[in-house]
């Protein structure tokens, strides 16, 4: 399966989700703000209430403390606030405890049956802060059930500042209220959202529309751009400076491509004329040599009171016309950019043809090998012919004459509906240098020949939309591979 890739999303897509994935970032950043707000005020809430219930408690046992006709003193602070803790209990809403400086419980607001029958003292880590800290008041905070519980403990002193007794004040926070609120804030915040949510949909569709239109034009444009094609410039005005320095940059290439296939075009003209030239020097100076033999023959073998010689005219003037029609078709081919000769299809067995075409070599080292006595196709005889024959001959020119062992095996066969024929030598092969020029016109490791054979041969097999290619290696031999289509009639 396929790894998921960003890239591969298309830049409307990819700036439709990002506008979309930046509002649910807001979102969540929002409501966890917002959370975060809620909690601290509930906290600084709770920690200012306790605060005033304790100042205001403090204040009221001061005013106890300054009315008593008990002296002030540790174990009088029972009977001081005998009847009056519950007083101050419900006046302040607050349960209230007194401990002595060691931290023993002396009186509660709490019904004498809910008091443990052995009340806990203060811890002495506690009563050690309390001695300790500058405003001799510590808070303790501890989780129960769920719930935070807030106890504050600080000093009772008398008029002269000295301390009689430690004053408790357990607190439970309710956060019911900014619980509440907070839910409703959410709920209110998720609405809101989701219309917006909505909202953001159709515009960063319409947005990321907007922005890609002209990057549309710009790659359709492109798409259809072809050398072979006049191509039409993008004329857009209302776009962005980058956009429009896209639009310029394309708009100069269309402007650079027509020029340059305007080049190109003349560049194949001569190209082509330089290899048609080339090809029908090749051809031409196939029938000349036999023409010229004819003539010097003629020439040396001439006898006026010759009993024959009607005859030998005759035969003369037969070879020298066949030659001369040879260069007719070559010239007539040459004038209309055909294939030189032209092509003459017609249906034949490849085995037989190649195999007559062999016959022509007389070297006993050239062996022939079929897995198939008839693969039929249709195609130009004396074409297929000049492609073996070419091959062979270069196979046969490839092996040293001082070498011992030589061999050149040609191999047919079929393969997924095309025709392999292979031509395999055992000469000096192909120097590494120039393996990518031998198909080259003109080129040549030979100390005579023009260099076209190869370059007229693969001409022909492309026209076939065959392929023709090798394997060679230097000192042990090379092989040809040609393949063509098999036209079945």
């Amino acid at each position: 399966m396929k790894a998921f890739n960003i890239s591969m999303l298309s830049l409307r897509i990819r700036i439709f989700f990002s506008m979309i994935i930046l509002i649910l970032i807001a979102s969540v950043l929002l409501a966890s703000i917002s959370i975060i707000q809620f909690k601290n005020e509930a906290k600084e809430y709770h920690q200012e209430r306790l605060e005033s219930k304790e100042n205001a408690i403090k204040e009221h046992i001061n005013y106890i403390l300054s009315t008593t006709t008990y002296p002030l003193t540790t174990q009088n602070l029972p009977l001081i606030f005998k009847d009056r803790i519950y007083e101050l209990s419900d006046i302040h809403n607050l349960e209230i405890n007194i401990y002595d400086l060691n931290g023993h419980l002396l009186k509660s607001s709490k019904a004498t049956f809910s008091i443990d029958s052995v009340a806990r003292p203060i811890p002495k880590y506690i009563l050690k802060l309390v001695q300790s800290s500058m405003e001799k008041r510590y808070v303790d905070i501890k989780n129960i059930e769920g719930r935070k519980n807030r106890s504050s403990f600080s000093q009772i002193k008398d008029d002269k500042f000295k301390p009689l007794g430690i004053l408790n004040l357990p607190y439970v926070e309710d956060d019911g209220f900014y619980e509440t609120e907070l839910q409703n804030f959410l709920i209110r915040l998720g609405q809101v959202y989701s219309f917006m949510l909505v909202i953001a949909f159709g515009l960063a569709y319409l947005l990321s529309t907007y922005i890609t239109q002209s990057l549309k034009t710009i790659s359709d444009k492109m798409s259809e751009t072809s050398l072979s094609q006049k191509n039409e410039k993008i004329m857009l005005t209302e776009t962005s400076k980058e956009i429009k320095l896209l639009i310029d940059s394309y708009n100069r290439m269309v402007d650079e491509l027509e020029e340059s296939a305007l080049k190109l075009a003349q560049s194949e003209r001569e190209e082509a004329w330089r290899e048609m030239a080339k090809q029908v020097a090749h051809e031409i100076k196939n029938p000349l040599t036999p023409m010229r033999l004819t003539v010097q023959s003629f020439q040396r073998k001439f006898d006026p009171n010759d009993p024959n010689l009607k005859q030998k005219l005759d035969d003369y003037s037969e070879t020298l016309i066949q030659q001369i029609d040879t260069m007719t078709s070559v010239a007539s081919a040459f004038s209309n950019f055909a294939s030189m000769p032209a092509q003459q299809n017609e249906t034949l067995n490849v085995v037989s043809v190649v195999e007559l075409a062999l016959e022509i070599f007389n070297e006993d080292y050239v062996e022939f090998k079929r897995e198939e006595t008839e693969i039929i196709s249709k195609m130009d005889r004396t074409q297929l012919i000049r492609i073996i024959t070419n091959l062979v001959k270069n196979a046969i020119q490839a092996i040293p004459p001082e070498q011992d062992h030589k061999s050149v095996l040609v191999n047919i066969s079929r393969n997924n509906g095309c025709v392999l024929i292979t031509v395999r030598d055992n000469g000096i092969g192909i120097e590494s240098d120039n393996l990518s020029r031998i198909f080259e016109p003109k080129f040549t490791t030979k100390s005579s020949g023009m260099g076209l054979g190869l370059g007229i041969i693969k001409n022909i097999i492309e026209n076939y939309k065959g392929t023709i290619t090798f394997d060679s290696e230097p000192g042990k031999g090379t092989t040809f591979t040609v393949s063509l289509p098999i036209i079945n009639t």
